[in-house]
């Protein structure tokens, strides 16, 4: 009898492919929802700038002026030592956290809050931005990163600015080494080896001389789990003309 395929395996959830969240000690959301961030405004102080192994971006500790400390993603530009505000009445600067009917259209922004006081969830990964296209009657429309127009409410707050960390993917690893220590910090499973490659016992497709499959791609019709691999339900294979 074969072994399990991976896809069996990383379904029962064990350490090898379960995400390192304890180490992500870092929670990015914006200020709760108090009085200030409803009808005042609060500066605060960048005091460091870190990194966090659960998020792609950099993170900016903030200090405010009341002695709270929060996280934000860094936006390009910001450095140790610049002040951020937040709040309804906040002047809308480089890293400051607004509603978004109290920012100016046209502006670039990220963290995007999906409901009031929500805490951020949308535009978050490093190089990312959206831009506040109109605010109307119905809500704020806002231009996504995938070009796609999304309405909000105007009580829904964001972060102006673009996060910092763009260029991650333009430094090339040059070794297989330095992907195994990024792939080890995610916790994902690395390196992957394809069925192909395996012996009989561990996938379908393994075993035979030379890299083939040994049968058809495509998943029989009614396969069991562990069988249920290659094509699955294709509507055609092969070369298009």
């Amino acid at each position: 009898m074969g072994k399990r395929i991976i896809s069996q395996r990383r379904g029962r959830g064990t350490s090898t492919y379960k995400a390192h969240s304890h180490r992500w000690n870092i929670a990015i959301n914006h200020r709760r929802y108090d009085e200030i961030e409803q009808e005042g405004s609060m500066s605060g102080v960048v005091k460091d700038l870190t990194h966090c192994a659960g998020h792609t971006a950099p993170i900016a500790i903030i200090k405010y002026d009341n002695g709270e400390y929060n996280y934000i993603f860094a936006p390009l530009g910001m450095k140790v030592g610049d002040r951020v505000n937040t709040g309804a009445k906040a002047e809308p600067t480089l890293g400051s956290t607004l509603a978004l009917r109290n920012i100016p259209e046209g502006t670039q922004i990220y963290n995007i809050e999906t409901k009031p006081a929500g805490g951020g969830s949308l535009v978050r990964a490093s190089g990312a931005t959206a831009k506040l296209s109109t605010i109307t009657e119905k809500g704020v429309l806002v231009i996504m990163p995938s070009r796609k127009q999304k309405l909000f409410n105007p009580e829904c707050r964001a972060t102006i600015g673009r996060i910092a960390g763009g260029g991650k993917k333009e430094k090339p690893f040059v070794k297989a080494g330095n992907k195994f220590h990024a792939m080890k910090a995610k916790g994902k499973l690395y390196p992957r080896t394809s069925g192909v490659a395996m012996n009989a016992v561990d996938h379908p497709f393994g075993s035979g001389r030379g890299r083939h499959a040994g049968k058809p791609l495509t998943a029989p019709r009614f396969a069991p789990p562990g069988r249920n691999v290659g094509k699955i339900k294709a509507r055609r294979t092969g070369k298009r003309n």
